[in-house]
């Protein structure tokens, strides 16, 4: 299968409530997502990331369009459809009295999973429970939560996971299990889909970003061309202290940083960097040391969706 989700003209509308008027959530999203990729789905507050997520979770219904997960189309294979997909949410939604297993457990249950099929004890070891097996949820710390939803999203062994901010608010050691995690069950073929504000997440684990603001696809791409649209880098020069500057070749702007060194950004697209060092040479500045700076998906994002 080559997409593991497919979308065409999803819209979705929320009627008028009070005072407020009707919202206008998605706009005639067309989204195809490739099989057995790590997919970054970007935007700020309010894109409607999470309105898509919650479509394709079954859970809030569309407007208008056709969504198709796993070769099954939502409206004529709902269940199909459902059962390919798992979704670890951003809030930490839990009975307090069940414990890690027997959560797992009733999950299972609701999905269909026969006895003999269920991998209870495999995911809390996946998900480092093992020990906190038959405590009350209640009692769990909030990273331990969080592997608890990992497991949950997981207990139907899925095609595709959808991770919904996982690593908002958790520490260093949790967001390094979780990815490591992440990596095995795409390396044994599954697809996920990602929603983060920690941009160099999605910088580092994703294959292709796709951006969301107002209710539309702004761009899709794989994470290295996107960062190519920003068309800027920056040397930096350790220069041994305050120089004179040259003037520099068009294009080029120099700055020097609280930490002493010169931070000069030029467009590769016009200069290259042996052409800014050579005209440094020329004027007598001595370099002793040179560092290059990429853009980020963070500038990247800004420009995209600044309005």
């Amino acid at each position: 299968m080559s997409h593991a989700i497919e979308i065409s003209g999803l819209r979705k509308t929320y009627a008028a409530q009070g005072n407020a008027p009707a919202k206008e959530a998605l706009k005639g999203i067309d989204l195809a997502i490739p099989a057995g990729s790590i997919f970054g789905l970007l935007g700020p507050n309010g894109a409607g990331k999470s309105t898509m997520i919650n479509i394709l979770a079954g859970l809030v219904n569309k407007t208008a369009g056709r969504v198709t997960i796993w070769g099954f189309d939502q409206d004529v294979n709902p269940r199909q459809s459902r059962a390919a997909i798992g979704v670890m949410p951003q809030e930490l939604n839990m009975d307090p009295f069940f414990t890690p297993r027997a959560s797992l457990e009733v999950q299972a249950g609701l999905y269909g999973v026969p006895k003999s099929e269920r991998w209870t004890d495999e995911l809390l070891a996946l998900v480092g429970l093992t020990d906190q097996a038959n405590a009350y949820a209640r009692s769990l710390s909030g990273g331990m939560k969080r592997r608890l939803l990992l497991a949950k999203a997981l207990v139907h062994r899925p095609q595709i996971l959808v991770l919904d901010e996982p690593t908002a608010g958790v520490d260093i050691t949790l967001r390094q299990m979780l990815w490591a995690n992440v990596r095995r069950l795409n390396q044994q073929g599954m697809t996920i889909i990602l929603t983060t504000h920690y941009l160099e997440e999605a910088e580092q684990m994703c294959d292709e970003i796709a951006i969301i603001n107002h209710g539309e696809l702004i761009v899709r791409q794989n994470t290295r061309d996107l960062l190519a649209r920003t068309d800027g880098k920056t040397l930096l020069l350790d220069t041994g202290g305050p120089v004179d500057l040259p003037p520099l070749p068009e294009g080029a702007r120099a700055l020097r940083r609280a930490d002493g060194r010169l931070a000069i950004s030029y467009p590769p697209s016009l200069l290259r960097a042996d052409q800014i060092i050579d005209a440094l040479r020329q004027a007598g500045i001595p370099i002793l040391d040179v560092a290059t700076e990429q853009p980020d998906l963070e500038q990247v994002f800004v420009e995209l969706t600044r309005d």
